[in-house]
C-alpha cells in the first residue's frame, strides 16, 4: 500500500446544516479512512448530498467542520490533484466533445494533457471522445463523470450515485476499479441507493438517517449486529409444529413467497428440529437465513424515512420493531390512490 494512507482522510467533527429552521445535518462526527470504500447510506432526504456538499465546499456549515487531508477543501492547493468528486454526471456542456471537457479541467487545473487520454481510455470513452457530451448515454455520461474524478489522480474520491446508468459491465468495471484504488490506498466515499452492489462493493458502512449518524463500521460487524438470526423451516404440518414453537419462545412469521414455509426467530435450528421430531412433525426444509444488506439497511432506517409508498388503499406504517433515533422524526404514514 502507498504512503497516500498517512493522509488522506475525510473528517466531520459535529458538522450541521441547518435549512429553513429544519436540520439537514445534525451534528455528525465520523471519519472516512484510506485504503478501503466506504459506502455512505441513508434515505432520500436523510442529508447524504448535503455531507458530500460541504465537505467539498459547495455549502457551508452552519455548524462544525469538514476536513479533507487536515484542511477544509476550498483550502486545498489544485484542488482536483487531491480530491475527485462525482455529484452530477452531466455537468459537462453538452455542445462540447469529452476529450475538450476533460482538456480545459486540465489546463485550468494544471494537470497534464496526456493524463486526457489515460482517463478516456480507463473509462472506455476513447471511441467517442470526440463526439459531443450531450449526445451520450445515461452510461456514457455516468463514465465522463467518472473520468472527470480520475482526471487529476486524486488521493480522495467522493462519488454519489456513480453506477447510475451503468449496466452490468460497466458496473463490475466500476467496482474492480475502486477495489484498485483503495488497495492503492486511496480515501473512497461512495453513496449508492444500490443495495446489493453497495453490499459487494464498500469494506465499510456509514448509514445516517434524519442527518444523525447511526452506524459506523465495517461491512460484516454491521450485518452481524443488525441482522436478526432467522431460520427458514418449510413442513407440511405447520399446523402442530408452530404453536410448539412459539411456546418456546419463538416469533413465527409466514413467509409470503412460498406455502407451508415459515421464518422462525428466537429459536436455534437445532432446538426447532428437536421439537418437530419429538412432535412427529416432517420436516421439508430447516436452513438458517442471512440477512442481506438491504434487509438490514430498511429496518435501521425505517424510522427515519421521509416518504413513505404505500399499496393502494393501505397506509404504510413504520415497522413495530424499528429502533427510532434521538431526535429523528417518526415519519406520518402516507395513501395513495389512483
Amino acid at each position: 500500500m502507498s504512503d497516500r494512507t498517512v493522509a488522506s482522510v475525510i473528517e466531520l467533527t459535529n458538522l450541521t446544516k441547518v435549512y429553513g429552521g429544519r436540520r439537514v445535518v445534525d451534528d455528525l462526527t465520523l471519519t472516512v479512512h484510506p485504503g478501503r470504500i466506504t459506502g455512505f447510506l441513508g434515505p432520500n432526504g436523510a442529508g447524504k448530498s448535503t455531507t458530500m456538499r460541504m465537505i467539498l465546499g459547495l455549502a457551508a456549515p452552519t455548524a462544525g467542520r469538514a476536513t479533507v487531508l487536515g484542511r477544509p477543501y476550498r483550502d486545498l492547493p489544485e484542488p482536483m490533484r487531491h480530491v475527485g468528486a462525482l455529484l452530477d454526471a452531466r455537468a459537462s456542456h453538452p455542445g462540447r466533445s469529452a476529450r475538450d471537457h476533460l482538456r480545459f479541467l486540465a489546463r485550468t487545473n494544471g494537470i497534464d494533457r496526456r493524463r486526457v487520454d489515460e482517463v478516456l481510455e480507463l473509462t472506455g470513452l476513447t471511441s467517442v471522445a470526440d463526439r459531443r457530451t450531450g449526445g451520450y448515454s445515461l452510461g456514457m455520461g455516468q463514465r465522463l463523470g467518472i473520468a472527470t474524478a480520475l482526471l487529476g489522480d486524486p488521493e480522495v474520491l467522493v462519488l454519489d450515485e456513480p453506477v447510475n446508468g451503468l449496466d452490468t459491465d460497466g458496473i463490475r468495471w466500476l467496482r474492480r476499479l475502486l477495489r484498485d484504488l483503495a488497495d492503492d490506498g486511496r480515501t473512497i466515499l461512495l453513496s449508492s441507493h444500490l443495495m446489493g452492489e453497495m453490499e459487494q462493493t464498500a469494506d465499510h458502512l456509514v448509514v445516517i438517517g434524519g442527518g444523525r449518524l447511526l452506524a459506523d463500521m465495517d461491512m460484516r460487524t454491521f450485518l452481524a449486529s443488525h441482522s436478526r438470526g432467522r431460520t427458514v423451516v418449510r413442513s407440511p404440518h405447520l399446523d402442530r409444529l408452530e404453536p410448539a414453537l412459539r411456546s418456546l419462545g419463538g416469533r413465527v412469521d409466514p413467509d409470503p413467497a412460498r406455502p407451508d414455509t415459515v421464518l422462525v426467530e428466537g429459536v436455534s435450528p437445532q432446538a426447532i428440529g428437536e421439537t418437530a421430531a419429538r412432535l412427529g412433525v416432517a420436516l421439508h426444509e430447516l436452513s438458517p437465513r442471512t440477512e442481506s444488506l438491504e434487509d438490514v439497511y430498511t429496518r435501521l432506517t425505517a424510522a427515519t424515512v421521509e416518504y413513505h409508498s404505500a399499496t393502494v388503499g393501505h397506509g404504510a406504517k413504520v415497522p413495530p420493531d424499528a429502533k427510532v433515533p434521538p431526535g429523528a422524526k417518526v415519519p406520518y404514514d402516507t395513501k395513495e390512490s389512483s
